[in-house]
């Protein structure tokens, strides 16, 4: 008797068993839909705002199982989870491979160096005028002689029509170009000319394409005005941290030459992705006297918010700090007020605005309000603590929701934006352009006067009433998909 005792009791043992391990099993056709479900419900900042995300959802693997096989696919499921989407949640992804890291990439482009725009020629009711408002440094136009605030009215001796300016100009397959120069007053165009004693000769610019790396930093320079000595630096790139050397390069000068007060040119910058960690190196950079402060702190979803404070508080927050990845120097020219021209809106430099403004004084110059784009993407990935390792080989899907709101060591968001001190027009005016980095540019004239003077110029805006059609700088913007972060995470299994 006792041995069949022993007996029962061991197959009651080993039923009860193999029913837990069935219970708990995830079977293969739920897998990714279970992988999407626990990411978003450990991990996206509203997961307490969707009910299909709440911890007491469900009581079982089962019936997470049954849940997820309502969803025919991955991005069906995760659709669901969103929070107010696209409106207040518009930068969570669902990716079916494992994606590159967006902010290494080098900008580099097939160009001939020429940035420009087209307008309708107010004299005609068919013809348009190109104007240019940039020519990169170190390109084949760079060479030739054409420069920012010149016209042009056609291409390879065809004139430029509202009908014909995109397949002649922008889309033209060619390598080669010529453009025919124009003399223009704000209301009508002539055709450009070198005169000799002997004959009239019409002024073209031949231009070549060619594979074109962009600088890191396309300039920067000191301006001494008045008792301010004045660095002065136009960033067109990404704050991707490929720059982020070239950038201390320039700090390094900007710290040789005495500089006290720092204009940030950013009307042509592309946008695109960045890092908290790399945004803290350039503000940085523009002080130095904060060292191991905080310059933004992360806020998560309420029981992740929780468990970071408890096991891992320094990792909430990004510091001020004295070097680039642990190994070079960075050179910081601590300064305590910072002039920024903007047009438009980038969540890089949100951010770098908001971790300055608890510390020094920040003056945005801009044509408009800024976005407020305060939150901050990660990449989970079916692992037993979301990272890329030991990743499930079964497939290659992972998500990037939203997982953090970034806010300052104030506890201050910039979920509002931040609206300008001094308001720019977001179109430069083509008739009177000036030089880049030269006080005959207007904007960069009205920014030196407010540090002097604290002057505040009132823009006015297109007074000759132009029609704009195209800027070339517009196509090369990326959209701005915030930031993405990097954590160890703990194992929530």
């Amino acid at each position: 008797m006792k041995s069949q005792a022993k007996i029962l009791l061991f197959l009651l043992i080993a039923f009860t068993l193999s029913n837990c391990t069935k219970e708990d099993e995830i079977p293969v056709d739920v897998e990714i839909n279970d992988f999407v479900w626990k990411a978003m419900n450990a991990y996206y900042l509203y997961q307490d705002q969707i009910p299909d995300l709440s911890d007491r959802r469900f009581s079982s693997q089962l019936e997470i199982n049954a849940y997820a096989r309502n969803f025919t696919n991955s991005n069906d499921l995760f659709t669901s989870l969103l929070f107010d989407s696209p409106t207040t949640d518009n930068k969570s992804v669902l990716l079916e491979n494992f994606e590159n890291d967006p902010t290494t990439e080098i900008r580099t482009s097939l160009t001939d160096g020429l940035e420009y725009g087209v307008i309708n020629d107010p004299s005609s009711l068919t013809n348009v005028l190109a104007y240019v408002h940039y020519i990169l440094p170190n390109s084949n136009a760079s060479t030739k002689a054409i420069k920012r605030g010149d016209f042009f009215f056609g291409v390879n001796d065809i004139q430029l029509t509202r009908d014909n300016y995109r397949n002649l100009l922008v889309n033209n397959p060619s390598d080669t170009l010529t453009l025919n120069m124009a003399i223009f007053d704000g209301f009508t165009v002539e055709e450009d000319s070198i005169r000799t004693p002997l004959n009239t000769i019409a002024r073209k610019v031949e231009l070549i394409k060619n594979e074109y790396t962009h600088p890191g930093v396309a300039l920067s320079k000191n301006i001494i005005s008045g008792a301010n000595n004045i660095g002065y630096l136009l960033y067109n790139n990404a704050f991707s941290p490929h720059y982020i050397n070239d950038l201390n390069t320039a700090f390094l000068e900007f710290k040789n030459q005495g500089v006290n007060q720092l204009v940030l040119d950013l009307r042509y910058n592309i946008g695109g992705n960045s890092t908290v960690e790399n945004m803290a190196h350039i503000a940085s950079m523009i002080t130095g006297q904060f060292t191991d402060q905080a310059f933004s702190k992360e806020r998560w979803n309420t029981k992740a918010q929780a468990w970071f404070e408890i096991h891992q508080p320094d990792s909430l927050q990004t510091k001020f700090s004295t070097t680039i990845h642990n190994t070079t120097s960075i050179n910081s020219v601590e300064l305590s007020d910072l002039y920024i021209i903007l047009n438009g809106s980038s969540s890089s430099v949100e951010l770098l605005i908001n971790g300055l403004r608890s510390y020094i004084n920040v003056h945005i110059i801009n044509s408009q309000v800024t976005n407020g784009n305060n939150k901050a993407t990660m990449t989970l990935y079916n692992s037993i603590d979301y990272n890329f390792f030991d990743t499930n080989p079964n497939h290659t899907v992972n998500v990037k929701p939203i997982v953090v709101e970034l806010i300052n060591t104030d506890d201050t968001s910039f979920s509002d934006g931040f609206t300008p001190d001094m308001v720019i027009c977001d179109l430069e005016n083509i008739l009177n352009l000036g030089v880049l980095g030269e006080t005959s540019d207007p904007v960069l004239n009205n920014v030196i006067n407010l540090i002097n003077t604290g002057t505040i110029a009132s823009p006015n805006c297109n007074p000759n009433n132009f029609d704009f059609l195209y800027n070339s700088l517009n196509t090369q913007r990326i959209f701005d998909a915030g930031f993405s972060i990097k954590q160890d995470l703990p194992n929530t299994n």
